[in-house]
């Protein structure tokens, strides 16, 4: 007889195979995703652009606007040159013959444009120099400055009684008075004279003497003088004469 025991315990034997069947399913499980990530790395490698692989070589930006298009230039036809008829000719539009405007005439024979009348000159005209006061006042040398003279009719004839009137500014003061004719003989029948001041002054146009009638009405023009601080010169001499 065999001295080998060939009962096996059963309980043994059920649980060495439900052993065995745990790893069977786990290789299984091991396999598949093996092959799933075989899968996957050859649809990465064949479509490296898919949405598949996380890191695409190039990829594509969805909201990026759309390329451009170049559209070619499409030039246009070849312009032809249209010849015209240079013999034909341009007919002139006849232009209007105006109708003669009537002439004016007139028979007033034209008016004489009037000549201005000279404003007359008043009767009495003058004329100024200047001497030395010592051929009148031989005493009192250079000490005196003043106006005198004469008023005579057309004939040099001595006229007394003849206002004369001396206006303006000397030295700083005004001056207005009037004399007669007659009153000075040093200078003549009808002699005047007007006393300005012991010191000969220099001044410009500053006074000026007219010769009134009875009613104080000017029978010349006002006549402007000057003075001078020169003793050779303080002496202004004026003589009225009428006018013919």
């Amino acid at each position: 007889m065999s001295n080998y025991n060939y009962n096996y315990d059963d309980s043994a034997v059920s649980k060495r195979g439900s052993r065995l069947g745990l790893l069977d399913l786990l290789s299984l499980f091991v396999l598949l995703i093996t092959a799933c990530a075989g899968i996957y790395f050859v649809l990465i490698y064949l479509f490296p652009n898919s949405a598949l692989n996380p890191l695409a070589p190039n990829p594509v930006d969805p909201n990026a606007p759309p390329t451009p298009t170049i559209t070619p230039i499409q030039l246009q036809p070849t312009w032809t040159a249209t010849l015209f008829n240079a013999t034909s000719t341009t007919t002139l539009v006849p232009t209007l013959t105006l109708e003669p405007s009537p002439t004016l005439f007139s028979l007033v024979p034209p008016t004489n444009t009037p000549v201005p009348t000279k404003t007359p000159k008043k009767p009495f005209s003058a004329t100024v120099t200047y001497i030395d006061s010592t051929i009148i006042h031989p005493d009192l040398a250079c000490n005196w400055q003043g106006i005198g003279g004469t008023v005579v009719d057309s004939n040099n004839a001595d006229i007394s009684g003849m206002v004369i009137r001396l206006v303006g500014s000397y030295n700083g003061r005004s001056k207005d008075e009037p004399t007669v004719s007659g009153v000075a003989p040093a200078y003549g029948k009808s002699g005047y004279e007007f006393f300005l001041g012991t010191v000969p002054i220099l001044s410009r146009g500053e006074l000026y003497v007219q010769i009134l009638d009875q009613a104080g009405l000017p029978l010349s023009d006002n006549i402007y003088i000057d003075t001078y601080n020169d003793c050779s010169k303080n002496l202004v001499l004026v003589r009225f004469k009428k006018n013919p």
